[in-house]
């Protein structure tokens, strides 16, 4: 049985029928599938990297057959008042191991005027 521990290196332990525990480095064609959060972390961090905006949040997560979609809300337009800044709404497109295959803008609003 394997069980991944994230943070340390990309090391798994492996625990064999005995319980006795064993670490291993991961080859590179060993990737694992990202949980929901960390997919959630993983389009936050890819818009802000992409689009220089400041983020706002995760709107939304959903899984797909290849992997994840997530909505990420961006200031597209800081203004004065704040009240009046413009918001973007991007769709981020994910691979099961948290590697993007694209995103999009889906909505641009002002804050205070959303649905």
């Amino acid at each position: 049985m394997t069980a991944r521990i994230r943070g340390d290196g990309h090391r798994e332990r492996w625990r064999d029928r005995g319980g006795r525990a064993e670490e291993r480095y991961l080859d590179e064609d060993d990737e694992e599938a990202v949980s929901a959060a960390e997919a959630a972390r993983e389009g936050l961090r890819q818009i802000v990297a992409l689009t220089g905006r400041d983020p706002l949040g995760v709107t939304s997560i959903q899984p797909t057959d290849d992997g994840w979609r997530i909505g990420v809300e961006v200031v597209e337009d800081h203004r004065i008042p704040a009240s009046t800044d413009l918001l973007g709404l991007y769709e981020v497109e994910l691979d099961m191991t948290g590697s993007l295959l694209g995103y999009r803008r889906t909505r641009r609003y002002q804050r205070g005027k959303g649905d």
